[in-house]
């Protein structure tokens, strides 16, 4: 199905509302569910909207959510996300990061109690549209043993980083496991086998078939160090803002968990460039980097893909028949037309 980004970002929007997120956080869920898709991120996308709506329809998520302050002390805040969506709630945590490195440098927010937040990327690539470096960390359900073990521990435990240069940033986006969870759940959806070396059945084999990956594991992305790059991000989100380790997450890809609160923790950490640029020639040094880059025949991470204020309302999207079947199933049940 071919629609537009603001077209799906509208609907999107009416069915959150319809399901009892007010208009704000649903606004945002939406524009970040309908970005992911404008990025080539559906597996992040509005595939995931029926996934919520099961939570929220099974109590496993609160769509009337409010985020709780529970500390603050200038350059460090901490929020509890009342077990809501994440994507309102990372971007909320963005804002206040970028204003707050402005004031003091650098900023640390924390969002714990929360919600899936989609698209990491997104959010560090908003701190990059207000001049900030910033790297974002999040957690989730466990997918990734731990390096030779066979029982799942870890989650795909996403990193993003993301810089200002002349052509906008630098955005990395990675899951630590050799591929997101999220893209098996759209090889399910679209009937794809898996790439060799993405995934593991329940007996912790080497699989292709992402119904049995679904049930499984995902291997970690270059081994062992995949696996201690994994335990970092799970130290700094399920350990150090909690309110789950990746072992207690519930699976926001399972009708059967529906019914269960995920609690994940999010972690945003902005610099303001300007303050840690010891002979202000931060910008040539970058704009020499990219050309090195380019030289050496490579490209930036990141390159091409629009910073978040300029996708536009008219860009157009593609998205599987069965993902668009299933947001209008739902959104016939909320009465949304």
């Amino acid at each position: 199905m071919q629609s537009t980004v603001g077209a799906m970002r509208q609907t999107a929007a009416r069915i959150l509302v319809a399901a009892g997120m007010p208009e704000g956080p649903a606004d945002r869920t939406a524009w970040a569910l309908a970005a992911a898709d404008a990025w080539g991120r559906g597996s992040h996308g509005l595939m995931r909207l029926p996934f919520y709506l099961d939570r929220f329809a099974g109590g496993g998520a609160n769509p009337a959510a409010v985020l709780r302050q529970v500390n603050d002390t200038g350059p460090a805040v901490c929020y509890d996300g009342d077990n809501g969506l994440g994507h309102w709630q990372v971007w909320e945590a963005t804002q206040v990061a970028s204003q707050r490195a402005g004031q003091y440098g650098i900023a640390a927010v924390s969002v714990g109690n929360s919600g899936h937040c989609g698209a990491l990327g997104l959010y560090v690539a908003a701190a990059a549209e207000a001049g900030r470096a910033s790297v974002a960390f999040s957690n989730g359900p466990a997918v990734i043993p731990p390096w030779g073990g066979r029982a799942p521990v870890l989650s795909t435990s996403p990193i993003a980083f993301a810089m200002p240069d002349e052509a906008g940033a630098v955005i990395v986006d990675l899951a630590t496991s050799a591929v997101a969870r999220g893209k098996i759940a759209e090889a399910a959806a679209a009937g794809r086998q898996l790439e060799v070396g993405w995934a593991l059945d329940e007996d912790g084999e080497p699989t292709t078939d992402p119904a049995k990956a679904l049930k499984g594991m995902l291997a970690p992305i270059g081994g062992a160090k995949g696996y201690a790059l994994a335990t970092m991000v799970e130290l700094l989100t399920g350990v150090l803002v909690g309110s789950n380790l990746a072992g207690d997450v519930a699976d926001p890809l399972s009708l059967d968990a529906a019914g269960s609160a995920q609690r994940i923790g999010h972690l945003v950490i902005a610099l303001d460039p300007s303050r840690f640029d010891v002979d202000g020639n931060a910008s040539a040094r970058m704009s020499l980097y990219a050309k090195r880059v380019q030289a050496a025949g490579g490209r930036l991470p990141g390159a091409g893909r629009k910073l978040p204020g300029a996708i536009a309302d008219d860009d157009t999207l593609t998205i599987p028949d069965s993902v668009a079947e299933r947001i209008a199933e739902h959104a016939g049940r909320l009465g949304v037309a």
